[in-house]
């Protein structure tokens, strides 16, 4: 059984440990996210990377799109796109293997603390994949596979070396490897 976010806690998405740990606009700017992109952020939950990701694009031809399982997460990250005035940012309902873009829609796709909660992961690679246009990138944080305070319990995190197998067998070529103060670990790789 996969561990599962539940949004009575979604203030734990956004808070000062978080931003110190991880910076929304630099961390995205290490994965490699770029201007040029078109970006889809899975699992958005409030838009906590959504947003300034949106804000880097920030052209109108270029859409940073938020996608989630739960509307009323959508709904948070459409509140705070209208108060930031962002008309590149695109939300979309999805369900958990299907996620609703066309083929090769997008060059950015990022999970945050997404992969340990989806028991299919070789399925929702395959998904992502589907809509990354060729060379595309996938950007995947979690957090580190050990014992600590926060994050979900130690038997439901997916090691580093896990994901790097299950993202070399998808199809992807690590292009970056990043560690966030000891707690989180950061992966790019490109669709070959």
């Amino acid at each position: 059984m996969t561990h599962k976010f539940s949004p009575h806690n979604k203030s734990k998405l956004d808070n000062p440990w978080r931003r110190e740990v991880l910076p929304p606009l630099s961390t995205l700017e290490k994965l490699g996210l770029r201007a040029s992109d078109t970006m889809a952020d899975i699992g958005c939950g409030i838009g906590y990377f959504t947003i300034p990701a949106a804000q880097l694009i920030r052209q109108e031809d270029q859409k940073a799109y938020g996608l989630d399982i739960l509307q009323e997460m959508l709904d948070e990250v459409e509140q705070k796109a209208k108060e930031a005035e962002l008309t590149n940012l695109v939300t979309v309902k999805t369900e958990e293997y299907d996620l609703k873009l066309p083929e090769q829609s997008v060059t950015f796709a990022l999970l945050v603390n997404v992969l340990h909660e989806v028991q299919d992961k070789n399925r929702m690679l395959q998904e992502v994949s589907r809509i990354l246009q060729e060379a595309g990138k996938i950007a995947i944080i979690e957090f580190e596979a050990k014992e600590m305070e926060v994050g979900p319990p130690l038997d439901h995190r997916i090691s580093k070396a896990e994901i790097l197998e299950l993202l070399q067998k998808a199809g992807f070529d690590i292009v970056i490897e990043e560690s966030f103060a000891d707690v989180f670990y950061g992966l790019t790789a490109l669709k070959k």
